[in-house]
């Protein structure tokens, strides 16, 4: 029995030495393409003064486009070559998404396997140009209207500098889509989450600075921010729980002969996250509230009931904070509607042979389903609910920065559990292929 367990450790480390390699090239891949990213949110847009941006940036940078901000790390502010971030990849994703769940002819092409995703995938990078370039016209032409105690943000307006903007943010957001995609592939984790991840990361040693010169000037006592770090790591500790929990459903198949072998018999179990929807509530919550305080700041001449209801929904505001929860558990329900379909996922296992016991297949499965979704949804929404107001309720009255809402500590940590997640798949994959190579190599001998 000992020389037995030897051997299954000695095999374990053959496995990961024999896997090594590949891991390491894969995570290194992953590093040198987020630092490729990075040096990008450093390049200029040609013929803008970054300054004017940085100086109107900061008087609204409780605005939607300061979200914007924390999501490209800087690149906006700086008005670089990625300043639109992957964003527009983002946005393009999801309404093809949605269109896919109303459209017959979509929604069968979700079904025709991996040609029908490659059409998908095509459809989402042509609107991800439209969405872009629509974007970065506006931005265009807001520069051009924008000026800052130094001047003019733009030096030389015109179509010239027009055009130029607009091709030199497509081809930054275009070239932000493949190198998420070569992450994807090639590298560890997603791609797509790992840049706005790093965006957001790389901008939190400033605010940590910030916070505790808050407090080394007195603004903030060092008991509360003793109280923070703990509020925060409570916060952290609670999404990896809230992330992690599933509800795991028992799947039955039954027993078949094909001629004199038996197969099936056995049972499995479907989980069910208890947040199905991850971030995408809270950044579409906060972008709707976030657009009137945007427009307000912009139209300083407008109309005073512009402002009255910018101020009503400021940060902070009773009404901001019982509209961003409506809105958090609107947006909960509707896409997990969207991602789950339990009427599919019952044929599905109808045509396989599977049932839940004591649960006719067919309609009551797929009723079933959708009870069981609607208990967990409420469950996450409440969850993103309690993450997402207590970091606004910390912003507002304690002038704690910005990065620490709950919308990035939501992607902050969510990222890394996938990244970490997919890191162990790869390790036990390559033991089992350890395992199984020496096990062939016995055979032979």
């Amino acid at each position: 029995m000992a020389s037995a367990a030897e051997q299954l450790a000695a095999n374990l480390n053959l496995g990961v030495l024999a896997k090594a390699t590949e891991l390491k090239k894969r995570i290194w891949f992953t590093v040198g393409a987020l630092i490729v990213y990075r040096l990008g949110t450093y390049i200029p847009v040609p013929g803008v003064d970054a300054s004017v941006m940085g100086e109107m940036l900061t008087q609204h940078s409780g605005g939607i486009l300061g979200m914007f901000d924390m999501f490209s790390g800087g690149a906006l502010r700086r008005m670089t070559v990625f300043a639109l971030n992957i964003m527009p990849y983002i946005s393009a994703s999801i309404i093809v998404q949605l269109m896919s769940a109303a459209i017959p002819s979509w929604e069968a092409l979700k079904k025709e396997g991996e040609t029908g995703r490659k059409k998908l995938n095509q459809y989402t990078r042509y609107l991800t140009v439209f969405i872009a370039m629509f974007q970065s016209y506006g931005i265009a032409i807001g520069l051009e209207g924008m000026h800052g105690t130094f001047g003019a943000a733009v030096i030389y307006p015109g179509w010239f500098f027009r055009v130029s903007c607009v091709i030199t943010l497509v081809g930054g957001t275009m070239f932000l889509m493949w190198v998420g995609e070569q992450i994807t592939a090639r590298g560890v984790g997603n791609g797509t989450s790992l840049i706005i991840m790093s965006g957001i990361v790389a901008n939190l040693p400033g605010a940590l600075a910030n916070l505790l010169e808050l407090g080394r000037t007195g603004a903030l006592s060092p008991f509360f921010i003793l109280v923070f770090a703990a509020i925060a790591a409570v916060v952290i500790g609670f999404i990896v729980f809230m992330e992690r929990a599933q509800r795991r459903i028992v799947v039955q198949y039954p027993k078949r002969q094909v001629g004199t072998r038996m197969f099936g018999g056995d049972s499995t179990h479907m989980p069910l996250k208890i947040n199905t929807s991850g971030v995408i509530p809270p950044i579409f919550a906060s972008s709707i509230l976030l657009i009137p305080a945007t427009v307000a700041g912009f139209a300083q001449n407008g109309p005073s009931w512009l402002g009255f209801v910018a101020a009503q929904l400021g940060h902070g505001q009773p009404i901001y904070l019982a509209l961003y929860a409506a809105l958090i558990i609107f947006f909960s329900y509707f896409y997990t509607a969207v991602v789950f379909n339990p009427q599919e996922t019952a044929d599905n296992l109808k045509k396989y042979g599977g049932f839940i016991p004591g649960i006719r297949p067919g309609a009551a499965t797929a009723e079933y389903f959708d009870t069981i979704l609607t208990r967990l949804t409420t469950i996450g929404a409440l969850y993103l609910v309690a993450v997402c107001l207590l970091p606004e309720i910390l912003i507002s009255y304690y002038g704690v920065p910005f990065y620490f809402g709950g919308t990035s500590l939501l992607i902050i940590v969510s990222v890394t559990m996938d990244t970490v997640t997919q890191i162990q798949s790869h390790l036990l994959a390559h033991q089992y292929e350890g395992l199984i190579r020496k096990a062939r190599v016995r055979g032979r001998r």
